[in-house]
């Protein structure tokens, strides 16, 4: 049996070589993810580590915000003379590095990266902890004076005398670049400016006395824990954090990891697709070979092997195809983790692929996944060819599957369709996110499986439908390639689900993405009022020459501020929620549209009160009047009084979990040194808006990171981060098509072999070459666009379903996008068209006698 198992595996290996690249494609991705992210963790565990002092002492940073605010935490510098008192310190250094700086070219050109890392200006100070070394120039001596990392002056093209302007919190100053520095270790892709450290203390933090943070060296023999506990003995942990060396770059590393988990889990995103389409391809192939090998198996019956030997047989071809899928699969990974490493480049981020990292669990992941797949997909139709009987072999070989009932599947799909839709149901009907969401994901989960199972049943009704218009359009050709697809409805079923699962989910974004555009138009029409909205490129504070430069500007009548404080709200409920709370002047009235429940923005906005949104406030048992204890950062802490409940919608800009909002006075008073996130500008009287942007784009061209935006230029804008989402998944589209277009060409491909007998009696009687290729492709199209229908349909129930959750949040508006779906089954045709090239030009070229003589 072992040697007949090998000899079939080997003889079939061409028909399996489609499979195979299904699960080559599933274990790349998983692999090619492991690999990037160990990779990049362990380069950037190694550069914090290497550049971590023993000890660092650090402004306690107990609330973390969801968006920047621009104040700098900073401690005293004199703390550094105080802690080289402690016992055990060898050093000290008062640390002076911030990253709410802009740096611009003498042609106000950025020079900071563009890809979202930040542009960082920290004070000179060398020690053998330093990421980069001096390699042309001098370094920076007192003020005017700056040195450049080299990939940034390299892509840049600033060189040794250029001068910069670098625009900080307390103000700006120019630089003229005295020399360059290269990293030794890896380049996060930050751009790095370097000043004398009194000079970076004076313009950065705007005072001498003040740094970011103290290193700490330890003296030989003490070690790092020790002298931890010594220096927060002696400085103590309330407004201060103590961390060591690893403590220092294990904190770095998570700041990094949120980073690091997008890329991982949307390659994981890649794989779940590939692994789930790839099922599909493999259950088709293997019950199309047994169903070509049923008097093969039969004679094995008669020869005496059992059912358990059979079943074993084809289970064996499956983990050999399964660890030849998995072994190519992990080789391509490594390509392409190898590319993305070299793709990070591009963005700044310079690791190198010589450091790659294969990790013992890299191996183990894509072995389980590929054999794993393999064996899964195998596992019905090994249990179809044990029930041969030893009577197939005395009898025509047949096509397995063609006249047993589907009965069974018509009630599993029915019971479990029917979950599905409860659950469905249960989404739209409940008024609770957190059960909403849950919902959701049951009844999608559960609702792809009723149609996979239920899909063979659709196929009669569906495809008399879709290709009733074949025998009038192309005579006996059509009528025939109509019922080949019908004639087999499990393996029609199958072929199209992998078209289908990508289909459903491209179906589904496309709704809940035109329905989030549609609800942000609406809220931005109902809720800004301003003419124009200042903000940075990537909604980072600015300066407050920014908002000077902006008041001063001819035409300009109000300019509303808005800024973002972090705070922990203790709550009546007990809870202490953190979250991110808006701060604005008093005249927000004139630039936004407020629904209050009770009270006013007078009321919100007075010093000592704070306003919240009313549906967060039931939540958490708070009325109005409600006095709370609030913290800062800095552990500042106060009691604000609630003085207002709002009911707004999503899009509408007016804080963050709970919509908290208050003056900005308030602000000001406990998160000093902060900038400004936002400028809400109304033309004064007399001024038209049209008037004004060329004004205000004028004073702006000396701020390139800040831009102003209208309504319009703010609903673009939106809907561009919206379609990063819905690019995402047209890329697992583009994926699923790869592989279904592998699945349909595998199935045509061996229902040609199926029918070679058939064909070759049709060319017989007249049948040309090219109305052959016609009736396989029409096949394939009638197929593929089966998928499309079943997938759209499956996705526009999934994207209504998607809107009533997203509704929960406000955003209320349905959009359907019919140019989308359309598109979309216009596509399909195209792609079935595409599969069908290869297994139509193969049975052209059969040669007639042979094929008929063919058993």
């Amino acid at each position: 049996m072992l040697k007949a198992t090998l000899r079939s595996f080997l003889a079939h290996k061409g028909r399996l070589l489609l499979s195979a690249l299904a699960v080559v494609l599933s274990v790349a991705f998983v692999a090619g993810s492991l690999i990037f992210s160990d990779t990049v963790t362990r380069t950037f565990d190694r550069l914090f580590a290497s550049t971590s002092a023993d000890v660092t002492v650090g402004p306690s940073d107990d609330l973390n915000a969801s968006v920047p605010t621009g104040a700098v935490q900073t401690v005293p510098a004199s703390l550094a003379k105080e802690v080289a008192r402690v016992d055990g310190v060898a050093s000290t250094h008062a640390d002076v590095s911030v990253e709410n700086i802009t740096v611009v070219d003498d042609e106000n050109k950025s020079v900071g990266p563009t890809t979202g890392a930040p542009t960082i200006a920290t004070d000179w100070y060398v020690t053998d902890r330093s990421p980069v070394k001096l390699t042309s120039g001098h370094a920076p001596q007192g003020a005017g004076e700056a040195m450049l990392d080299a990939d940034t002056a390299d892509k840049k093209h600033v060189k040794i005398g250029d001068t910069l302007t670098v625009m900080a919190q307390p103000g700006t100053f120019k630089v003229k670049i005295v020399g360059i520095a290269t990293f030794t270790t890896t380049n996060p892709g930050a751009a790095l400016v370097f000043l004398d450290p009194a000079t970076a203390a004076r313009q950065l933090l705007g005072s001498p006395d003040k740094a970011t943070s103290i290193s700490v060296d330890a003296a030989q023999g003490v070690s790092d824990s020790a002298l931890e506990r010594r220096v927060a003995a002696a400085v103590g942990t309330g407004p201060y954090d103590v961390k060591t060396a690893d403590e220092q770059a294990k904190s770095s590393a998570e700041a990094l990891g949120g980073f690091l988990d997008v890329i991982k889990y949307v390659m994981l995103g890649f794989a779940g697709i590939a692994v789930l389409v790839g099922v599909f391809l493999i259950v088709n192939t293997f019950s199309m070979l047994i169903a070509q090998r049923t008097r093969e198996l039969g004679l094995l019956r008669a020869l005496g092997a059992d059912r358990r030997q059979v079943r074993r047989s084809v289970l064996t071809e499956a983990v050999l195809l399964g660890l030849v899928g998995s072994t190519l699969g992990l080789a391509a990974g490594i390509g392409l983790a190898a590319g993305l490493i070299k793709l990070m480049s591009a963005f700044g981020m310079n690791l190198k692929t010589t450091e790659m990292v294969v990790g013992w669990a890299t191996p183990v992941a894509a072995y389980v996944v590929g054999v794993g797949v393999t064996f899964v997909a195998a596992y019905l139709p090994a249990r179809r060819a044990a029930t041969v009987s030893p009577m197939a072999a005395l009898a025509d070989a047949d096509i397995a599957g063609v006249g047993r009932p589907l009965k069974v599947r018509a009630v599993v799909g029915a019971v479990v369709g029917a979950l599905g839709a409860a659950a469905l149901a249960g989404c739209v009907s409940s008024s609770k996110t957190a059960s909403a969401a849950s919902l959701l994901g049951l009844g999608v989960v559960l609702t792809l499986i009723a149609t996979v199972i239920a899909g063979p049943l659709l196929v009669r009704p569906v495809i008399r439908v879709l290709g009733g218009a074949f025998p009038a359009l192309f005579g006996s050709v059509g009528r025939m390639s109509q019922r080949n697809a019908l004639r087999n409805p499990r393996r029609t079923g199958a072929t199209a689900a992998a078209l289908m699962v990508g289909l459903a989910l491209v179906g589904g974004m496309s709704v809940a993405s035109a329905s989030m555009s549609k609800s942000f138009d609406q809220q931005i029409d109902k809720t800004l009022g301003a003419d124009f909205v200042v903000q940075n490129a990537n909604f980072t504070p600015f300066s407050q020459e920014v908002t000077d430069a902006v008041r001063d500007t001819e035409g300009v009548g109000l300019v509303v501020r808005q800024r973002f404080a972090p705070i922990a709200v203790r709550l009546p409920d007990g809870k202490r929620v953190e979250t991110t709370a808006s701060g604005y002047d008093d005249r927000v009235d004139d630039v936004a549209h407020i629904t209050y429940t009770e009270g006013d923005t007078a009321a919100a906005l007075a010093d000592g009160a704070i306003g919240m949104d009313v549906d967060f406030a039931k939540d958490h048992g708070v009325r109005l009047g409600s006095v709370l204890p609030v913290e800062f950062p800095g552990d500042r802490t106060t009691s604000l009084k609630v003085g207002a409940l709002t009911d707004q919608d999503a899009g509408d800009g007016f804080g963050m979990q709970g919509g908290l909002f208050l003056g900005i006075a308030t602000v000001e008073k406990y998160v000093p040194g902060g900038q400004d996130s936002a400028l809400y500008v109304n033309a004064a009287s007399g001024t038209s808006g049209d008037q004004l942007r060329p004004r205000l784009e004028k004073t702006l061209d000396a701020y390139p990171q800040v831009q102003a935006r209208d309504q319009a230029d703010y609903k673009k804008l939106v809907h561009d981060q919206i379609a990063v989402l819905l690019y995402l998944v047209y890329a697992l589209l583009g994926l699923a098509i790869v592989i279904a277009v592998l699945g349909v060409v595998n199935t045509l491909a061996l229902s040609v072999v199926e029918r070679t007998r058939e064909i070759g009696l049709l060319r017989a009687i007249g049948l040309g070459r090219r109305q052959l290729r016609r009736m396989i492709r029409l096949e394939s199209v009638v197929i593929a666009v089966f998928g499309a229908v079943l997938g759209l349909a499956l996705g526009l129930v999934w994207g209504v379903c998607i809107q009533q959750v997203l509704e929960l949040q406000g955003m209320k508006a349905l959009a359907i996008p019919w140019g989308t779906i359309v598109a979309v089954v216009v596509g399909s045709a195209v792609v079935g068209v595409v599969a069908a090239l290869l297994p139509a030009l193969r049975a052209s070229r059969m040669n007639v006698l042979a094929a008929i003589a063919h058993e």
